[in-house]
């Protein structure tokens, strides 16, 4: 029996001013993955990184839908996106912030047609991308949910022990997944922002998205507390009590496998984590900073939700490392082979 074709995968360059770009050629010339990569964006900007790297590297321009020649180290088969502006490296140029978005646009247009089996994204730089107009922005992943149509999308991260940790026989660390209730909102609208409503629609999700992608029959969830404590009864707060207890019931009713609402301080600990395939955080920086003390730079951003696979790294774009060859490319090994292996899981 033939082998399935390993799943194309449009790989977003990100702000052309960071690293981004360097990162897409360094992957292209180490050796072949469990994925076909198409980068998406300027062919002189890849190449000018290439050399300035030092790394020898042919591009292959085409268009969404073209055959793509098999993998093979130092060719980085490319879908054009022309610059708006001259990028250097460390150097924001506003103008090219719709440079930017129209990369994510050609890989989404690309995944919904079926011409590619999902997307990676290098990192973007919010700032410039507001500050050229673009009034609302707040990211990817709300990017993507307006650009599918959807009406929720859920940011999860996951290290990279989230490849091996469904295989049979698995006996390294733990997969450490965390999903958020709430995404990039300042920190004083974040109570008023988690509703029953916005739990029940986040938590039915990810229990569907965790047995779609990785393949896992009954997950297990755990769910933070908003307050310290978890709100200690009442008196640290009332949303434990008024709005997080009451949608769990009703969705462990439906059968979802939910514990909570505990203390964030203590959920992260091996001994909560044990059998528990994903936390649900409150907020950005309650479930964020632990995965990233755990595993920056081997783990990688999930968009749950979308009708595609997207995974992204876990870091920005170091403008401050952008052209140096100092930028280290393990964050989007794992991006990438954590699609590859989730969209496998769908084929």
């Amino acid at each position: 029996m033939a082998l399935a074709e390993p799943p194309l995968l449009a790989l977003t360059t990100g702000e052309p001013a960071g690293i981004g770009p360097e990162l897409a050629v360094r992957l292209a010339a180490e050796p072949v993955g469990a994925a076909r990569v198409v980068a998406v964006g300027d062919p002189g900007l890849l190449a000018e990184r290439a050399a300035r790297l030092g790394l020898e590297l042919a591009l292959v321009e085409l268009a969404p839908g073209q055959a793509v020649p098999d993998p093979e180290p130092g060719r980085l088969p490319v879908w054009p996106v022309a610059l708006r502006a001259a990028s250097r490296p460390g150097v924001l140029e506003p103008a090219n912030a719709a440079y930017v978005l129209e990369t994510l646009d050609v890989a989404i247009a690309a995944c919904r047609a079926g011409q590619a089996a999902g997307m990676v994204t290098a990192p973007l730089h919010k700032g410039v991308i507001l500050d050229a107009g673009q009034a609302g922005f707040r990211g990817h992943t709300e990017y993507l949910r307006d650009a599918c149509g959807v009406e929720e999308v859920v940011m999860m991260l996951a290290t990279d022990c989230a490849l091996h940790a469904t295989r049979p026989g698995w006996r390294g660390s733990p997969a450490l997944r965390v999903a958020l209730a709430t995404t990039h909102l300042p920190l004083r609208e974040v109570a008023d922002a988690i509703t029953g409503a916005g739990l029940t629609r986040v938590l039915r999700i990810l229990d569907a998205d965790l047995r779609r992608w990785f393949g896992l029959a009954a997950p297990r969830i755990a769910v933070c507390g908003l307050n310290p404590h978890a709100g200690e009864g009442g008196h640290l707060g009332r949303e434990e009590l008024e709005v997080i207890e009451p949608a769990l019931a009703a969705l462990r009713a439906e059968g979802l496998r939910l514990d909570g609402p505990l203390p964030a301080d203590t959920l992260f600990t091996p001994r909560h984590l044990e059998g528990v395939e994903a936390v649900l955080a409150m907020y950005h920086d309650q479930g964020l900073a632990v995965l990233k003390y755990a595993g920056f730079g081997r783990a990688a951003n999930i968009t749950l939700g979308l009708p595609f696979v997207r995974t992204s790294v876990d870091h920005g774009t170091a403008l401050d490392l952008a052209g140096s060859g100092r930028a280290d490319p393990g964050s989007l090994r794992v991006a990438v082979a954590l699609a590859a292996e989730m969209a496998g899981r769908r084929s």
